[in-house]
């Protein structure tokens, strides 16, 4: 007979929280189960037991001396890396999977299930499962909000005399209804479904498929293992995050015959991010594609066209691992603008059999220098018209990123900046602002999620470098709060080299000036507005403009000497 049947049930709620871990609101979650079952009807039924702050050991001696029937953890899950629990100094301790099915293997008899209201947690839920009747666990990163839901709706439902199919479903409801779009996040296994394999086996099968999974599972994000929030966001990092429909229209026009691309934003807003996907997206599509970045151009070739478009041959020929052929094309008596189109038109189109994508990023260095930048540029243009008809044109398709504005006087004929598809990438919105701290394993509150954007707004850089630091344990909060916006806080590099551009153009450094003093948008001249919003220091309300985050205007109303 299934212990299930017995009079009083004892409920086991394990807690870990490792100092070196992001903080959760386990109390909340406990108190909350407690609430539940206090108001049932069957209330009697039920006992619960709480350890907090559990070591391997505790848990080990905590499930001995209770003899529970249902065991709840709640904490820090690593996926194949095994559950947080606490060493002696409180710091994490992972335990393995083999471990953790081990241990239940022991107490088979008197468990009938197991819920691990932790990120990752099916790994863990596929391993205890062969010996438990039912266990629980998520199949991706969840949110304090969401487990807390689930918690409360699952017991709620065992309150009340339900079956534990029942309880889940409930609990999964709970969620949904919160409003909270992480109903599909838990999942349950039972005993019945499972064969006797290996746990060895069972860990292959468990980690990339989720049955009812909404998207794509992601990887955990190791714990206290972030990438760097310097630079562009690597391909297989977890930390990138779309903004609709951005990618979907840049993903769809790049394969289009002749295509141009063309992105702007302000330093940091991730521009070469986005650019290096489309990228990746065009080679699954079976196009050759390769990367050219203007910051590794030597300053002279900038100066002299000829000398550009020789250095953008060779580059282009040594991403595509080609033979160099720019000298045979050069030796012919023409101009430097058709050399390099006949370079393009009867060497690499025709080499090439595939779709030829190129990512030209950083091309504001060419802005520098007007007269190259209307040749080169006109160029760009001329390709991508050629491209409209032409078979051997329509194979190239074009990527351009830049940062400033076009200030350089170019025929509205022969610019690359009036055509194709403009994406301005925007700041981050409160949606993708959860989901990027969510992502860093912080299961902060609405008001703590405010406090941040209070500072920074949407930036992306600046988010990931505030959420980077908290998560890994360099600081808190407050502390970030009450230091960002000076040179002692993470930001102190990045301000100082906007200050210093400010300082070094009088004009700029007075229209800046303008913007911080004033409490209402502010209307500047539209070169002054254009530029500032370049470097990524104000936002643009329609023709005014103010400062884009708290962050800037407390930081230069001090050092720009606003009162």
């Amino acid at each position: 007979m299934s212990n299930f049947s017995r009079k009083k049930k004892t409920i086991l709620f394990l807690a870990a929280n490792p100092k070196n871990s992001t903080v959760l609101r386990l109390d909340e979650e406990v108190q909350e189960i407690s609430d539940a079952l206090q108001r049932s009807k069957k209330r009697d039924k039920f006992q619960l037991e709480k350890e907090a702050t559990v070591t391997p050991t505790d848990m080990r001696r905590a499930v001995l001396d209770y003899n529970p029937q249902i065991v709840h953890f709640s904490g820090h899950g690593a996926g194949e890396d095994g559950l947080a629990l606490e060493d002696e100094t409180g710091l994490i301790k992972l335990v393995s999977v083999q471990a953790l099915a081990a241990l239940f293997e022991v107490f088979m008899d008197q468990i009938e299930c197991v819920v691990l209201n932790a990120c990752y947690s099916e790994v863990q839920a596929n391993a205890i499962v062969r010996h438990i009747p039912y266990v629980i666990g998520m199949n991706k990163a969840v949110g304090d909000n969401a487990a807390r839901e689930f918690a409360v709706g699952f017991y709620d439902a065992l309150g009340a005399g339900k079956s534990i199919e029942f309880a889940y479903k409930l609990g999964c409801v709970s969620i949904s209804m919160a409003g909270i779009p992480e109903e599909l996040t838990p999942v349950l296994k039972k005993k019945s479904d499972f064969s006797d394999a290996p746990v060895s086996d069972i860990l292959e099968e468990s980690s990339p498929a989720v049955a009812n999974a909404r998207s794509l599972p992601s990887s955990p994000v190791p714990l206290l293992n972030l990438d760097n929030p310097e630079g562009s966001v690597s391909l297989d990092c977890q930390l990138y995050i779309d903004r609709p429909p951005i990618e979907s229209h840049c993903y769809q026009t790049i394969l289009k015959p002749g295509a141009l691309i063309r992105v702007k934003a302000p330093h940091h807003m991730g521009n070469t991010s986005l650019l290096q996907r489309i990228l990746h997206h065009a080679t699954e599509q079976g196009h050759q594609t390769t990367y050219l970045n203007f910051q590794s151009a030597d300053a002279s070739f900038l100066t002299n066209i000829d000398e550009l478009l020789q250095w953008f041959c060779r580059d282009i020929t040594n991403g595509l691992n080609l033979e160099d052929r720019v000298a045979d094309y050069w030796k012919q008596g023409m101009g430097s603008k058709q050399k390099c189109s006949n370079y393009f038109q009867r060497y690499l189109l025709t080499t090439i059999t595939s779709p030829l994508t190129l990512g030209l990023d950083e091309v504001d260095q060419v802005f520098q220098h007007p007269e190259v930048a209307q040749e080169f540029f006109g160029l760009l243009r001329a390709w991508h018209e050629k491209g409209k008809n032409e078979p051997a044109w329509q194979k190239l398709r074009l990527v351009i990123s830049h940062s400033k504005e076009v200030y350089i006087p170019l025929n509205i004929n022969q610019s690359p900046f009036n055509v194709g598809l403009p994406i301005e990438l925007p700041e981050f919105n409160h949606q993708q602002i959860n989901e990027l701290v969510q992502r860093h394993q912080l299961n902060w509150s609405k008001s703590e999620i405010d406090q941040l954007i209070g500072m920074v707004d949407g930036h992306p850089y600046l988010l990931r470098k505030a959420l980077y630091e908290i998560a890994c344990g360099l600081l808190n909060l407050e502390q970030f709060l009450q230091i960002a916006p000076t040179e002692e806080g993470i930001y102190g590099d990045h301000l100082r080299h906007h200050l210093f551009n400010l300082t070094a153009d009088p004009n700029l450094e007075a229209a800046m000036k303008q913007v911080i003093a004033s409490s209402h948008p502010v209307q500047l001249e539209a070169n002054l507005a254009f530029k500032l919003r370049s470097l990524g220091l104000v936002e643009l309300r329609g023709n005014d403009v103010i400062p884009l985050c708290n962050l800037y205007r407390l930081y230069f109303k001090d050092r720009l000497g606003v009162n």
